[in-house]
């Protein structure tokens, strides 16, 4: 473990990688620190065995290249907005607009969407609607179920029903996402889906959406 997590296409190519099997996109810049769950998760499924890169802070206004540069993933997309909830990063208490951004180089703001989760897994299943996206992380925890929205003043459903997301890993996830790991190890999302799912949903520390009346 003596390089940190690629996080461009020319790092896994020099990692000698033909394909990574977790990609993580998160809201902050990549940071290899246990304070950033997005480093702990991406050292636990290393630590695994499984080839991890992450997508710090991508672009989402532009053609989407930051989302396609290491391609589909052989397991999933994990998704976090980062340490912290996007609109709390991005708004005062007075619903007033913050000029920094404490994660991100040099303090800027803007480097992130509001709602980033929201945001992030949408594009993933719109470029990639066969593989899995798997959200987690604070933004993701606290709105799993239905919950009030202090910035637009109402009532929200879970981001389950918000967001096309396979599955919802909350609280603190590192021994759920090495088992999510290991139940897509198979790589054969498309061609199991029904059978990955039930076992995914007897996980502990989970969440799901399903039909009425299932």
């Amino acid at each position: 473990m003596g390089h940190f997590l690629p996080i461009t296409l020319d790092e896994v190519k020099r990692l000698g990688w033909e394909q990574v099997d977790v990609v993580l996109v998160t809201g902050d810049a990549y940071i290899d620190h246990p304070s950033f769950g997005t480093a702990v998760i991406g050292r636990t499924l290393e630590a695994a065995g499984y080839k991890v890169a992450i997508i710090p802070q991508p672009n989402w206004r532009d053609d989407l290249r930051d989302f396609r540069k290491f391609g589909v993933p052989r397991l999933f997309f994990g998704v976090t907005s980062g340490a912290m909830d996007s609109m709390v990063n991005h708004y005062t208490a007075a619903r007033r607009l913050r000029h920094d951004d404490a994660y991100t180089p040099g303090g800027q703001a803007g480097f992130r969407p509001d709602r980033a989760t929201y945001v992030y897994t949408r594009i993933l299943k719109q470029l990639y609607p066969d593989t899995p996206v798997i959200m987690a992380g604070i933004e993701a925890s606290m709105r799993r179920l239905a919950h009030y929205d202090y910035w637009d003043d109402r009532l929200f459903p879970s981001i389950l029903i918000d967001t096309p997301a396979d599955l919802l890993n909350y609280g603190m996830g590192e021994r759920t996402t090495l088992k999510i790991a290991k139940i897509l190890s198979s790589g054969k999302w498309k061609e199991e889906r029904g059978k990955m799912q039930e076992e995914l949903h007897r996980l502990p520390q989970v969440a799901f959406s399903v039909e009425s009346g299932k």
